[in-house]
């Protein structure tokens, strides 16, 4: 008889087959797909990644990359599979207030700057792009966390505060009280301009890809992390989630030939676009073609002291998909 295991995921196109339950026939076991969000909750509610990482609620379950690291380097029982199904631009993240004056990052040292919380994935990831690709260290940033640290983490030695509880980092933007907010999934008013916020890159696109051209990835957010209980009972798991990922991606692909597959009237050719400027790999999965992003990415984590020391990439990953 199949045994049910839960995979919770975020409500996104490259998702949908698992969804529909259109995968590849599985030994032993099937998949239910739970929609479970972060900001705003999905069907099955929110909170997926310390549903995961700290209550172990699901088999499987899209999570945050640096909290995945932070956790595995403290022992929890968990591994990991190459899949990567969230990846964000850090450029695409920062706005700053209408009045703040400031236009470049180098004008951020010294500001106060609003993050969602310190080990966010794109916070990290923000923080050390500003250092070391815009020399601008963060730690002559003053850092105003919105929410609590996904996994207990403080350094009193930081220049970070905590907003006052149910206050947002996207109200204080507009209202003058810090000059920028970092945030992965910033609210409407920001990103229609409110209160004259707007991103600091005057050209988000061409910021993006000088990026890309540089450092030759869409950085990675979220990996799919596995129990090590439920892979003990299912050593085939990892290989067959690595399996069903890369027949979804085909099947996601493959709608967008139909012009009338999103609501946008010009969706189909925003993907080609996005194809002849990134090229075909920009979602690629296994450790050979993401072990560089992970490496600094690591570095990243060391340098905000997050993460004492980086651990080896294969650890973080079964041994059934390391060689991928």
């Amino acid at each position: 008889m199949s045994q049910e295991l839960t995979i919770a995921l975020a409500n996104f196109d490259r998702h949908m087959p698992f969804f529909m339950n259109w995968l590849p026939p599985a030994s032993g076991f099937h998949l239910r797909a739970l929609d479970v969000g972060i900001n705003p909750p999905g069907r099955d509610g929110g909170d997926r990644h310390g549903r995961m990482l700290v209550d172990g609620e699901f088999d499987v379950a899209e999570v945050s990359l640096a909290s995945y690291i932070m956790a595995r380097s403290r022992g929890a029982p968990f591994t990991a599979v190459p899949v990567f199904p969230r990846r964000l631009f850090s450029q695409n993240h920062i706005y700053v207030g209408g009045r703040s004056g400031i236009h470049s990052p180098a004008d951020l040292a010294g500001r106060r700057v609003a993050i969602r919380a310190f080990q966010v994935t794109l916070s990290v990831l923000a923080k050390g792009d500003l250092k070391s690709h815009y020399g601008v260290p963060w730690e002559d940033i003053r850092w105003v966390v919105q929410e609590a640290e996904q996994l207990a983490w403080s350094n009193p030695r930081l220049n970070i505060e905590r907003m006052p509880p149910g206050t947002r980092g996207a109200d204080l933007l507009a209202r003058g009280e810090v000059d920028a907010y970092i945030d992965p999934r910033p609210p409407a008013a920001v990103l229609d301009g409110h209160a004259g916020v707007r991103n600091l890159f005057a050209d988000q696109r061409e910021a993006c890809l000088d990026y890309h051209r540089t450092r030759g990835c869409f950085p990675i957010m979220h990996l799919l992390a596995v129990r090590e209980d439920t892979v003990r009972r299912f050593p085939h798991l990892p290989a067959y989630l690595m399996e069903a990922w890369e027949d979804a991606q085909v099947k996601t692909r493959r709608v967008y030939e139909d012009y009338a597959y999103t609501a946008m009237p010009f969706g189909r050719l925003a993907w080609q676009d996005d194809q002849r400027r990134f090229g075909a790999d920009l979602w690629s999965s296994g450790l050979a073609a993401n072990a560089d992003n992970l490496r600094w990415f690591m570095d990243y984590l060391v340098d905000q002291t997050l993460l004492d020391k980086a651990l080896p990439i294969p650890e973080l990953f079964h041994p059934s998909v390391q060689a991928t």
